[in-house]
């Protein structure tokens, strides 16, 4: 390349590995290039394949109909406007390009109608679903799905038609619809509305990320083994029903991030993409590679034109039709490997360019983050990505794949571990803010403790890897339980640490903001197809007999610390003091100073350390009695920095605070301390004796 890509400029570690990514580059423009060669190099106006293939109403009410299957030899549209016979006024008539094409008058087709297609093909038919369905609904009895004519009277009108959302720092809750109620079964888009949205908004998060809105025809699936790509899942409710929960969100100031599964596919044959025509080979590959190995899936072909065509106009559907603000792609470390990522440890660069990269799943990705961000160019994109693939979150002509954001998920990771394996006395400071701010320079991360993966079977939130058992007899108000305590404690601790560390967004797990006790379970056999676990209990922090309120209260307040500056992700995070035999860790964004002592049984009265010269005022304590704690500290008094004639000339001084034992507190500079002159003509500053302990620890 003429100019060397910043991502090289900027990581002479990289250097070697410069073919390979130039190469990626290169393939991106020659693909972008041929796939816009006939709509002036829009890709918006590509990915437009929604608009032509599916079920449409034209002006005068004919109807059309439209399915890409080039294996077929005859296709019929049945449904409940044949009694599912065969009909041959519904047979469709193939096309030279391998599209079959019917038009059908007003009166034949009705809102609410069933159907789909019967597909014939050398040496077998099968009913199939079409690919651009829009609506697929399930019989309750028969449990089969099927496709359903949605067109009402009265559309939902958007009230906002343009949204830019606040990413100043961005502040995600992360939630499904189904199981977002108290109720024991299925909670919907409408109760979502009513009900969870005004919770988040009084939370402060200003953005949720749906999970589960690609229809799929398992439940328990959490919606990651998707069937009908176009389709938002019935089960929760209607499309209009979707689009008036966005909309109201979007009222509140909240974006909405959907969770995209482009990874892979369903197997099912009757329901998905699977064979659709009859073909192995038409969405996916043909070979050795079409079957994922360990999610018992189907993997999508990127090398091929028809199936850009069908994921990248995917994107554009759901940011047009129901002004989704962006998307979460699922399961980005499957799709950039061969191998999958299986089994790989990704210990150095080599790993990553070891040939073993899947380029035409690379290009794909880049083309969604330019389609998404020409779409909207205030659009947000994130990559659920595990390897650390240099690049995935940098910009494209920079040498990069154009993600706004890549998941930190090495994160609950270490705090998994860091619970599971590390006596309390053994928490030290370094390892804790190394392993919050190592990252890539030229990437913005999702921070998070634990989403929805932690919370599921199998697995445990880090409320029960902290408490377990304990929450159930020793959450009530006045019960003073020591393992409780030190839980509570800890999981204030773990999520401010977390949150003040980022470098782009702060991501939870809807109902983790006030500890819910109980693990993810969703129906299935095992269990009696029951849907206790499949809920989340919100009358247990509405209770004020119970000590979730607590954990809640720190949460909303933590949240408005950081969003009351501006741009906080932005701020460098100049640490100030780390001493891991003392356990204590502070570190300043801005005019905050956030400062953990992460001892189990030393508390330290006028404990100091260099901090900016000036007034402060503490503005959180996780110690408050508010949030659960003991009130050890008198948060009313401001502190002062101690002038030393070391550092007076660097603006700096010594902060002396008392700090309790496994507690956190967050101070914002109220003024600068104004210089004087001493009659030696020193600079000094003004002194006052740091805040005391309220009163004696018990």
């Amino acid at each position: 390349m003429e100019k060397q890509l910043a991502i090289l400029r900027h990581d002479p570690w990289l250097e070697p590995y410069a073919g390979a990514i130039e190469g990626r580059h290169e393939d991106v423009i020659r693909k972008l290039q041929e796939l816009t060669a006939n709509t002036d190099g829009s890709l918006k106006k590509f990915a437009n394949a929604y608009n032509y293939f599916g079920l449409h109403r034209e002006r005068g009410g004919e109807w059309v109909f439209r399915e890409f299957a080039p294996n077929a030899t005859k296709i019929l549209l049945i449904g409940t406007f044949t009694d599912w016979k065969d009909d041959e006024r519904y047979a469709l008539e193939k096309l030279s390009d391998g599209t079959w094409e019917g038009r059908f008058p007003a009166d034949w087709l009705h809102n609410g109608d069933l159907y789909k297609m019967r597909v014939f093909w050398d040496g077998g038919e099968g009913e199939r679903i079409p690919a651009y369905a829009t609506r697929v609904v399930q019989d309750e009895q028969t449990k089969i799905f099927s496709a359903e004519v949605y067109f009402p009277e009265d559309p939902y009108k958007f009230k906002i038609r343009k949204f830019r959302p606040d990413t100043k720092p961005l502040l995600i809750y992360e939630a499904h619809v189904g199981m977002a109620e108290d109720k024991e079964g299925l909670g919907t888009y409408e109760e979502f509305r009513t009900n969870i949205l005004p919770r988040i908004a009084k939370d402060g998060y200003n953005a949720i990320q749906l999970m589960a809105i690609q229809e799929h025809p398992y439940y328990g699936s959490f919606g990651y083994h998707v069937s009908n790509f176009y389709a938002a899942s019935s089960r929760f409710g209607t499309p209009d029903d979707l689009k008036r929960l966005i909309d109201d969100a979007h009222e509140l100031g909240i974006s909405v991030i959907m969770d995209i599964v482009h990874s892979h596919a369903v197997k099912n044959e009757l329901e998905g993409l699977g064979r659709i025509d009859g073909s192995y080979d038409l969405y996916f590959y043909g070979d050795g590679r079409r079957e994922h190995p360990a999610w018992d899936s189907l993997c999508f072909d990127y090398g091929k034109n028809s199936v850009l065509h069908f994921l990248l106009s995917n994107c554009k559907y759901w940011l047009e039709e129901f002004k989704f603000d962006g998307f979460r792609f699922d399961g980005v470390t499957s799709m950039l490997y061969y191998d999958h990522g299986l089994g790989k440890a990704f210990g150095s660069y080599g790993d990553y360019y070891d040939g073993g990269q899947d380029t035409n799943a690379l290009v794909y990705l880049t083309l969604a983050n330019f389609l998404i961000h020409e779409v909207n160019p205030y659009a947000i994109t994130i990559a659920e990505e595990m390897s650390g693939m240099p690049g995935l979150a940098t910009k494209f002509e920079d040498g990069g794949m154009g993600f706004d954001y890549r998941l930190a998920m090495g994160i609950p990771d270490y705090w998994i571990k860091m619970i599971k394996e590390k006596k309390d006395e053994d928490w030290h400071p370094t390892s804790i803010f190394w392993e919050l701010t190592n990252r890539r320079a030229d990437e913005k991360t999702v921070s998070y403790c634990e989403s929805h993966d932690q919370a599921l079977v199998g697995d445990k939130t880090i409320i029960f890897r902290l408490i377990d058992k304990e929450m159930y007899w020793h959450m009530m108000v006045g019960d003073n339980n020591g393992v409780v305590e030190r839980g509570m404690a800890l999981h204030k601790m773990i999520r401010l640490v977390t949150l003040a560390t980022i470098n782009g967004g702060y991501l939870n797990f809807m109902g983790n903001e006030f500890g819910h006790p109980e693990w993810i379970d969703f129906p299935r056999e095992g269990n009696g197809w029951s849907y206790k676990y499949a809920r989340r209990q919100w009358d247990l922090v509405d209770r004020e007999d119970l000590k979730y309120k607590y954990l809640n209260g720190f949460d909303n307040a933590m949240i408005e610390t950081v969003s009351k500056l501006y741009d906080f992700q932005a701020l460098p995070v100049d640490k100030l003091w780390e001493k891991d035999d003392d356990q204590v860790l502070a570190f300043r964004r801005g005019d905050l100073i956030f400062v953990f002592n992460w001892s189990p049984n030393r508390s330290f009265t006028d404990y100091g350390f260099l901090a900016p010269a000036g007034e402060y005022e503490v503005v959180l304590d996780s110690d408050d009695p508010k949030f659960g704690g003991n009130g050890l500290v008198d948060d009313s008094v401001h502190h002062f920095t101690q002038a030393d004639p070391l550092y007076s000339p660097s603006g700096k001084g010594w902060l002396k605070m008392y700090l309790p034992a496994r507690t956190a507190q967050v101070l914002r500079m109220v003024k600068p301390r104004p210089k004087r002159k001493t009659k030696a003509g020193e600079d000094k500053q003004p002194g006052r004796k740091p805040g005391r302990p309220r009163k004696t620890e018990k």
